[in-house]
């Protein structure tokens, strides 16, 4: 039933975002305050904070708009999005999705599983492959809003996965990522971290 919700979602291209076009120039302008964590091209030094450079521009509006809106819960983001219209969101996410992300390494000990998982999945627990949504070279679907992990931080991967397993994070369409992260294992969640951190 996964596999074929999934299917449904990445061929029609359902995003239930309909925005304005950004401006990339104007997002650089209104991104000063992203730079502190984020870095200020969108690629973070600090691996517990994303890399939103490269990342798909429907996905980072999604979520600018459900951290906004409180659908998403960002400690580190109260406050910042407050004052911000649609405009701005649209703006911001077109600039992120403009820069290019820079692309880490893979743990050695950790390819094989990682690379099982993300292309295989893990069947006899259920687990779709990553390659369904995220794409075989971790690029996404930006007509789904599916994001980009390609380059990813490992760290914010694993942790993000612990917390849809957790059920703390849950603005995932169809809670499909809570489905799937809460039959891995922690060890299969960091192999997959791990993997798509080096993933180009």
């Amino acid at each position: 039933m996964n596999k074929l919700l999934i299917s449904l979602l990445v061929s029609l291209g359902i995003t239930g975002v309909a925005h304005a076009a950004g401006d990339p120039a104007a997002g650089q302008q209104k991104t000063a305050v992203c730079a502190a964590c984020h870095g200020a091209n969108g690629n973070s030094v600090a691996p517990n904070f994303p890399k939103l450079a490269g990342q798909n521009e429907n996905y980072l509006l999604k979520q600018l708009k459900d951290i906004q809106g409180g659908a998403r819960v960002v400690p580190e983001m109260t406050g910042m999005l407050d004052a911000m219209n649609e405009q701005d969101l649209a703006d911001i996410a077109a600039y992120f999705a403009s820069q290019s992300v820079q692309i880490g390494q893979t743990a050695a000990d950790q390819v094989a599983m990682g690379q099982e998982i993300y292309r295989a999945g893990v069947a006899e627990k259920g687990v779709a492959a990553c390659t369904a949504c995220h794409s075989p070279n971790g690029q996404g679907n930006n007509a789904a809003a599916f994001p980009a992990l390609s380059g990813q931080h490992a760290a914010y991967v694993e942790s993000t996965l612990k917390k849809f397993a957790a059920g703390e994070r849950a603005n995932d369409p169809s809670a499909m990522m809570r489905d799937i992260a809460v039959k891995m294992s922690e060890a299969e969640m960091k192999a997959v971290a791990q993997y798509v951190q080096g993933l180009y």
